[in-house]
């Protein structure tokens, strides 16, 4: 992990950053099954950053104003949260257009997650098909 990031996740309360870091893990999970290449980790904006050549960036962090969530934020100008709105609106809560928001109370819902993260590691891909191709 680099130094930058490792020392921004222990920062973290220690509920979120195992939550966190449970998140990293299926990003380099993902790209790994995949086969989707080296995954870039940095810090933006102050918040760990993922990215792949294939796919779009995104990042992960959990906020002291709101210390009961952690999130997944993505580029807003991508379709990636308009289609995890069109198809988990039941199981997820989102943050405008570039945000899942998850509460550290709940159980992570890794299969839905998972499907987000392909979406969002893969998108270059699929930005041109409906629903990204779900």
């Amino acid at each position: 992990m680099n130094k930058l990031v490792k020392d921004r996740f222990d920062e973290f309360p220690e509920n979120a950053r195992i939550r966190l870091e449970a998140l990293r893990g299926l990003v380099f999970d993902i790209a790994s099954e995949l086969d989707l290449g080296e995954v870039e980790e940095s810090l933006k904006w102050e918040e760990p950053s993922y990215n792949v050549k294939t796919g779009s960036p995104l990042r992960l962090d959990w906020k002291t104003k709101s210390p009961d969530h952690y999130y997944l934020f993505f580029h807003c100008q991508t379709k990636l949260v308009d289609t995890f709105r069109e198809l988990y609106s039941e199981e997820l809560e989102f943050q405008g257009n570039r945000a899942i928001i998850l509460p550290l109370s709940k159980p992570l819902p890794e299969a839905i997650i998972k499907q987000c993260l392909e979406l969002a590691l893969t998108y270059q891909q699929r930005k041109h098909l409906p629903l990204l191709g779900a």
